[in-house]
């Protein structure tokens, strides 16, 4: 049993997922989900916004096989704020097929940066989203972008696209790779052509290092599933102009769902949509992800 309760709101991720009628190819990687826990060995951080209910190792990677997936990209997530603990533990166990990226604060020793990479940790994730935190790391990110830069590690950034006009400026100055979560959470009852939307693009355009994950329409969608198409012409005007710099994942188990909890099975039937050819599914799903994660394969 977990020490700790769900928040009385907590939607349980679905067990049992559909098979999808879409087969990823071989090799092809889940580059963003998540572990919570289990509570009762992982405790969450007594800071945290929100108490989900547990989702282990063993659990994410029974998905993972179900789905057709072979590698995962855990991202640690803010539940466990930085007790990267459940992440290091997953990766540990992943048998090489798991990659991390961490939550670290600026306190942070050299030594314990050296042990998150032996443990194959390649990122340090920070949130802009003013709802979850309870202030923005504008200090924290710059010094540890430059000290992160000699391990190869890249910075990922969660923001919402109402945001980005006043962050644009901190994020350009960055002097690692940068991946940023969920296209920037886009509007999508907004027009895809139009200037929320085009900002997004031109930071892509205009900054080489910039990637992005096309992940979470169940988090963007005003139509929801099992098609979630109001999504579709936004990650594939981002699939097809920046081919080489996006990440496609499941975002499992969906922290903070509170419309709906989306069928795994129904988010990998969106990849053909947004990557409409085999050359773009295999950078998204494989040549991608290798190259950030595991470039030492290469």
């Amino acid at each position: 049993m977990s020490a700790f309760t769900p928040d009385a709101d907590w939607l349980h991720w679905k067990v049992g997922p559909c098979l999808p009628s879409y087969k990823p190819p071989a090799g092809a990687v889940d580059a963003h989900c998540h572990v919570f826990g289990p509570g009762s060995q992982f405790p969450f951080a007594p800071e945290r916004k929100y108490t989900p209910c547990d989702a282990s190792k063993d659990q994410l990677w029974a998905l993972r096989d179900h789905l057709g997936f072979s590698r995962n990209v855990i991202v640690q997530a803010t539940c466990h704020g930085a007790d990267n603990r459940a992440l290091v533990d997953a990766l540990h166990h992943s048998q090489g097929f798991a990659r991390g990226v961490a939550t670290v604060k600026g306190s942070v020793t050299d030594s314990e940066l050296q042990a998150l990479h032996a443990a194959g940790v390649r990122g340090v994730r920070f949130n802009f989203v003013k709802r979850l935190v309870d202030a923005l790391p504008f200090d924290e990110l710059g010094t540890i972008a430059e000290r992160i830069k000699p391990l190869g590690w890249h910075i990922v950034i969660y923001f919402e696209a109402q945001e980005l006009p006043e962050l644009y400026d901190f994020f350009t100055a960055l002097p690692t790779t940068v991946v940023v979560d969920h296209m920037g959470r886009p509007d999508v009852t907004k027009p895809v052509d139009g200037p929320e939307f085009g900002l997004f693009l031109k930071l892509l355009r205009e900054n080489e290092n910039f990637w992005s994950k096309v992940s979470c329409p169940e988090r963007l969608s005003q139509v929801g599933p099992p098609g979630y198409d109001d999504v579709v012409p936004f990650a594939r005007a981002v699939v097809e102009q920046f081919p080489e710099r996006v990440l496609w994942g499941t975002d499992w188990p969906h922290p903070n769902m509170k419309s709906h909890m989306p069928d795994d099975g129904h988010l990998v039937d969106m990849i053909p949509k947004i990557a409409v050819t085999e050359e773009l599914q295999k950078k998204l799903l494989i040549d991608n992800p290798m190259r950030l994660y595991w470039p030492e394969l290469g």
